[in-house]
């Protein structure tokens, strides 16, 4: 081969048919849909240490006339914990619906043949900052959670 052959023009690529833009679609929304799973079992956590502070809630609530300091400062913490995890739930559900909307817009930017790559990518920045936020605020509400912890007193 010469090296003239390489400056002759090159030859258009055929065009894509439908099924393999598609497919294309499908595997760059995996990633995506896979995030959206872990997301998932982010909000069970959040939800189930939510649920773990209302009831420590209620627990303490009942013993306010025998121990009134104690258990207004336990309360005043609950109060805190269940703030950041409700802020967090909320920034996951945020990250969730960005996330969404990157998937459709993959799809939509294909099927419409316009190009969404600086909106998909703007979204999935966003959505990775309020993941982040709300990573922040859950490790938050943990380090609140255990400076309480007294092991072995009674």
């Amino acid at each position: 081969m010469s090296l003239l052959s390489f400056l002759q023009p090159l030859k258009p690529m055929p065009p894509e048919s439908p099924i393999t833009a598609i497919a294309h679609v499908i595997q760059l929304s995996v990633a995506p849909v896979f995030l959206l799973t872990g997301i998932g079992a982010m909000l069970g956590v959040l939800t189930n240490r939510l649920s773990r502070i209302v009831d420590r809630a209620r627990v303490v609530e009942r013993r306010i006339p025998e121990d009134q300091g104690s258990a207004q400062a336990e309360l005043q913490a609950l109060s805190t914990r269940a703030r950041l995890v409700g802020a967090s739930i909320g920034l996951c559900t945020l990250t969730s619906l960005l996330v969404s909307t990157v998937i459709a817009l993959l799809f939509l930017g294909t099927f419409l043949t316009f190009n969404a790559s600086l909106v998909v990518a703007m979204l999935f920045v966003a959505s990775m900052l309020a993941f982040i936020l709300a990573l922040l605020l859950f490790l938050r509400e943990i380090f609140i959670a255990t400076a309480g912890l007294r092991f072995g007193r009674r």
